[in-house]
């Protein structure tokens, strides 16, 4: 039992780590790319964690953690941000591969529109609670700096559609985790709401997670071409 989260991290990344060798999606020839996108978001988030774990917004259980932490986080957890954002961003190359069309692209900046408004609608209503005020509040200026600040890198569209895929593994994988429960979430920090056993908030610390990465990925492999 102590080696179930980290045996959830091992299942997340290996199907996602193996195919990084198919010969048409390549995805291994791009680690120069994603390594420092995920390390850099993976730093914020662990101070978003640590910060989390202060606030008692959220807790571990000792019985499904293998007792090794440092700075007071478990080390499943910090492999988390590894192994989570490696598999999504590998879920967006796989798509841009097979699906390389970008034509609804001109769509993206009005569901951005529409996601900001309901970020800002949220803070106002859960001003409350630290999980919403933060997760919905990192979202909002993530969000408007790659639409609005961000003019070069146009991926939005092919990020949606590789947010709306890896919602399926996130409900089995999240699932898990809020159900056993191995994550023990304090529900006077969020909205209360849930998705089964998964907080309403999850759906956009995905979001913001993945838009982060895929943007630092984009941005790092436009560099490399100039």
């Amino acid at each position: 039992m102590n080696y179930t989260y980290l045996l959830i991290n091992i299942a997340v990344i290996f199907f996602p780590l193996v195919l990084s060798f198919d010969k048409k999606v390549h995805f291994f020839s791009k680690w120069k790319f994603i390594v420092p996108a995920i390390l850099i978001t993976g730093i914020v988030f662990l101070i978003w964690d640590l910060l989390f774990v202060k606030l008692n917004v959220w807790s571990f259980n000792p019985d499904y953690i293998t007792g090794i932490s440092l700075w007071g986080l478990p080390l499943e957890e910090m492999l988390f941000f590894l192994t989570v954002p490696y598999a999504c961003v590998f879920i967006y190359e796989c798509l841009n591969v097979y699906f390389p069309k970008n034509g609804l692209q001109r769509y993206s900046l009005a569901l951005s529109n529409l996601f900001l408004g309901l970020c800002i609608a949220i803070l106002f209503f859960g001003y409350r609670y630290w999980y919403t005020v933060i997760n919905f509040g990192f979202l909002f200026v993530v969000l408007a700096y790659v639409e609005y600040i961000n003019t070069k890198l146009r991926f939005m569209y092919r990020f949606y559609r590789a947010y709306l895929v890896a919602l399926i593994p996130f409900y089995i994988v999240n699932g898990f985790l809020t159900a056993i429960p191995v994550v023990i979430y304090n529900n006077k920090e969020n909205l209360s709401f849930r998705v089964g056993t998964i907080p309403f908030e999850d759906h956009f610390y995905l979001m913001s997670l993945l838009l982060m990465n895929i943007y630092l990925y984009e941005w790092f492999k436009n560099r490399a071409i100039k």
